[in-house]
This record gives C-alpha cells, structure tokens and sequence, in this order.
C-alpha cells in the first residue's frame, strides 16, 4: 500500500536541519519561546505515541482547540502522525456557529485548553460520541490525556516512533469555511490534498529551507514546518488581523530578519499605512503574501515602498475547498492589470497553479451533476469558474446537498469544485474575478457584478472601499475615516459626486441608491471580506 502522511515531511526536514529554530513564539513581552526541528519532531512523536498508546486509533475525529502558538503546531503534527483526523473550527464565527458545526460532524474527542473542556462538560448532550480528550493546560474532573504529563513522563521515550501506514486519500483533516456566504461546511482535507499544496506553494514562491517567515496566519505556520522555514509567531491575535498593532509586527520582522510573510490584507494595510507614517521599513523581506479577499493595487503600492527594493508581493487566489488555485504578482498588477480594473474590468487573480484545471462556465444557480452537461464560455465573457486539480477537495462532510451544488463530475470521475466566483479568462489564460456569484444584481435589463460597479465608485479619492449589496442595484460605500462627512451637506455633496460617477458608465449607470457606512462588516477569517449578506438586511 502507498502511504502518505503530511507530517512526514517534518521528519524529512528534521534531519536535514535538526538544530534550525522551527517555531519562535512571542511571549508578549519581547521574548520569545524557540523549538529547533529536531526538538518540534520529537515532541509531535512523543504526543503522538501517547494517543496511540491510550486508545485513540487513525481515524478518530478530535476537535482541536488550542491558541497559535508552539503547542498548536507540535499538537497538529502529532495528530497527523496518529492519523487523527482534525477537525479544525474558526471561533470568531461564534459560538452558535461553532456548536453547530461541532456536531454536525460528530467528534470523538476534544483537544483544548480548560475552558473549552469546561462548556463540553455542560454541553455533552450535544456531542455524544465524544469519549477521547487531551487537555492542553490544566486538567480538572474531565479525565483524559493531559499535555503536560505527556512531557512530564517521557522520560522512558527513546524517540523510535513510526507512524501508522496510511492511504494518501486518508481523511487528514475537515476544515470549516469562514460562512461568509452562508453557513460553515466542514470541507474534507487528505494528506494527498496538504501535500501537494506545500509543494506547489514552495515551487510556486521558490520558498527554500531556511528561510525565516513572520506567519501570521496560522495555516501557513503549519506550512512552513514542513518546508523548513522557521515560522516567527508575532504578539497578536490572528483572529484579528484588522486590529493588529502594526509596530510590534514591524518590531518582530526587523529583529528575526525575515524573508517572508503570509497575512491578511487587512493586516498589510495597517502595516503599511504605518510604515509610512514613521519611515520605517521591513528591510530584509523578499516575499509577502496576502490572500483572503482581493488586494488592492493601493495597498501593493504602499507596502512594496517598505519591503526590500528587490522584494516581491504575491497574492494567490483560492477557497478553503481549492487553494492554491492560482496567483499574480504586484508588479505585474500594478504594471498591467490595474488601469483594467479601475474602469470596471475586475481583478485578474493571475494564471493557475501546474496542477490546476479550470474553466468558465455558463452561470446557473442550480445543481450540476456532469461536466459534459455545462456550457464552457469563450475567452473574454464572464462566466461561473469551476476548477479541479489534487489539492481540491472533493466532499463536504455530511452535508449532501452543498455537495450537489458545489461539486460536479467529469468523465473521468475528476471532481470539479465550483468556486461559486464569477468572471473571465482572457488570452493569457489569466483568470479577472468579478464577484462572487452570490452577490450578482439581476435586474430585467442586465446583470451587475459586484467587483466592476464597486470599482466606478472605488476610484473616488475619498472612497476607501464599496459594496453592491441587495436584490436591487444598491451600493453601500465606506469613506476613508478622514473623509467621513462631518454634516448633512458634506454627505449630501459626497453623494452628488458619487452619483455623477455612477452616471458616467455603463456599468453603473442602473444603480438606484447609494447608502454611506462608517465602517462595513467583514468575514471573522481575514477582516477584510465584505459581509454584503448582512448589509442587505439594513435599512
């Protein structure tokens, strides 16, 4: 039998570089806490035996709770060597949310800090498979495996762990999206998935072990393991990236010299917004990488000024169920694409990774079964997008009918995931993004896509970010904080203006109100995905 297992390459980097910092995590007080490769292996073996050893078997599904950091890193690998399948839960979704998406998957376990354990032990009756648990911290009445006395007794542990064999299709890992189109689906990972996206991201980006990354996301901390590059965890909260202070990330990448860094686009603009305040710069980074929602050719602008004069700022194009699925440079954005996409031509996301295949298809909201039953559309009209490719997932769990409307079937039994985007390919075979489906305005003359009326309204100086929102052409704008109207004749005349670009383009020319916002709401992932579900709610 074939085996693979993501955790695997750990061990490869482990004994190339036993003694390189793996994990550097801030300790909140300019200090920080460093675990080399060969000591992160180790630990994530030792964890690993013990589960094995106390009855959880591959395949049993635990809930991990536990905050960014050394611990959370150690403890996924472990799980991964055990062949647990992780079930992984963004809390900023809420707590209704997450209760709900717990069980609808059904865990047989929990690995969390105290306070988690605490609420399971009220809320039992809402996960009753639920029998295996490993605290993180310190453990009360609950029973279960404790982290602490993991370490505590590995005294007799000679490090001789061999992980079980395992198909590549092994269920790794189910992942919730953010819901920030609808309800979380808990979108089913393997390790074939985790392993072909570190190595095309590492060929892609040209990442080399050694390399040091200020990893403000938590996924691409886990990546960054199993490409030998030293992730930096930053005094933040990565829940937050919109609220970041901006000086202790500059602080971080200055000290530990960094090469690379993968955040927010909200977070890019805070740290570039303040690096142009202060003069400081980000000297030693080469490769910053944003992703979650498109980036601005402002935002690239500001922060390629502070990074190194020969570094280059990438943003991949992607879904939790199809990432990486392609990706552009800001150069060539701010050299080629933007002017494009300020006259409403949408955003070219770049071309797609070697191992993806896409087409655009004819949009329909309802269920696909056969690719050969869809209308592939010319170079140049926009369309639905549907990729495939091994790192696209191929199921929700236990969620039949997002399957029927996300998935759909070649002739060669590929699964094709529909990315739920709108817009075109042009003769570079480049992939412009003109919206989510979801958020399109069908009106009885024609269809208004968000991302090329929003960007009529963007190109207003004052005018930090717009949303087309509703089942009528209504655009929500948010100003720039400086730039709010202080009385009713400075908003009455900032919509004037609005107005008189709106009317100047075809593109625009049907939208029947403009509404000013102070601040618009955004995804709990990435801070920076409008929430345009909950702007047409408003009145």
């Amino acid at each position: 039998m074939t085996s693979l297992n993501i955790a695997a390459r750990l061990a490869e980097m482990t004994q190339h570089y036993p003694e390189l910092p793996a994990v550097a995590e801030s300790d909140h007080r300019g200090h920080y806490k460093i675990i080399t490769f060969a000591e992160l292996d180790t630990d994530s073996n030792r964890i690993a035996e013990a589960l094995l050893e106390n009855g959880i078997q591959p395949g049993i599904k635990l809930a991990l709770f536990v905050r960014y950091g050394i611990d959370f890193i150690s403890l996924v690998f472990a799980l991964c060597k055990a062949g647990v399948t992780l079930i992984l839960i963004d809390p900023g979704m809420g707590i209704p949310r997450m209760l709900r998406c717990l069980a609808e998957v059904e865990p047989d376990g929990f690995v969390a800090v105290p306070s988690v354990h605490l609420a399971r032990l009220f809320l039992k009756h809402r996960f009753p498979k639920a029998k295996h648990h490993l605290t993180v911290g310190h453990r009360w009445l609950w029973g279960g495996l404790s982290l602490e006395t993991i370490r505590k007794n590995s005294g007799n542990f000679r490090n001789n762990f061999k992980m079980p064999e395992m198909p590549p299709d092994h269920l790794a890992a189910i992942i919730f999206t953010s819901g920030s189109t609808g309800l979380p689906k808990g979108v089913a990972f393997t390790h074939r998935i985790f392993d072909t996206q570190v190595e095309e991201i590492s060929k892609r980006y040209n990442i080399q072990p050694g390399e040091i990354d200020l990893a403000c996301f938590p996924f691409f901390g886990l990546f960054d393991a199993a490409m030998g590059v030293t992730a930096i965890i930053p005094d933040m909260n990565p829940t937050r990236p919109a609220q970041v202070n901006p000086a202790k990330i500059v602080e971080a990448a200055n000290y530990w010299n960094i090469t690379q860094s993968f955040a927010s686009p909200a977070l890019w603009n805070r740290v570039a917004d303040y690096c142009a305040k202060t003069g400081k710069r980000l000297e030693t980074l080469r490769r910053a990488v944003s992703a979650g929602a498109p980036v601005s050719a402002a935002i690239l602008e500001k922060l390629k000024r502070c990074i190194h004069p020969e570094g280059e700022i990438f943003t991949p194009y992607g879904a939790t169920e199809a990432l990486p699925t392609a990706s552009i440079s800001a150069s060539e954005v701010l050299n080629e694409t933007v002017t494009k996409t300020e006259q409403g031509g949408g955003v070219c996301v770049g071309t797609r990774f070697p191992t993806i295949s896409w087409k655009v298809i004819e949009i329909t909201d309802t269920p696909i079964e056969r690719l050969e039953n869809v209308q592939e559309l010319p170079v140049g009209q926009i369309g639905e997008l549907v990729v495939t490719g091994h790192q696209v997932t191929t199921h929700y769990v236990n969620r039949p009918e997002a399957n029927a409307a996300a998935k759909i079937i070649d002739t060669e039994n590929r699964v094709w995931h529909r990315m739920g985007d709108v817009g075109y390919l042009d003769q570079q075979d480049r992939f412009w993004f003109c919206g989510r489906k979801a958020h399109r305005v069908v009106t009885p003359e024609k269809t208004l896509f968000s991302i090329p009326c929003e960007a009529i309204f963007n190109r207003h100086p004052k005018i930090f970010r717009s949303a087309l929102a509703g089942t009528v052409p209504r655009i929500f704008v948010e100003p720039f904080p400086e730039f709010f109207p202080k009385n009713k004749a400075e908003k009455q005349k900032l919509i004037t203006e609005l107005w008189e670009l709106a009317q100047k383009n075809s593109l625009t020319q049907s939208i029947t109100e403009i509404r000013i916002m102070r601040h618009f709401p955004v995804d709990v992932r990435h801070n920076v995905k409008i929430n345009r579900e909950l702007l047409t709610t408003l009145r």
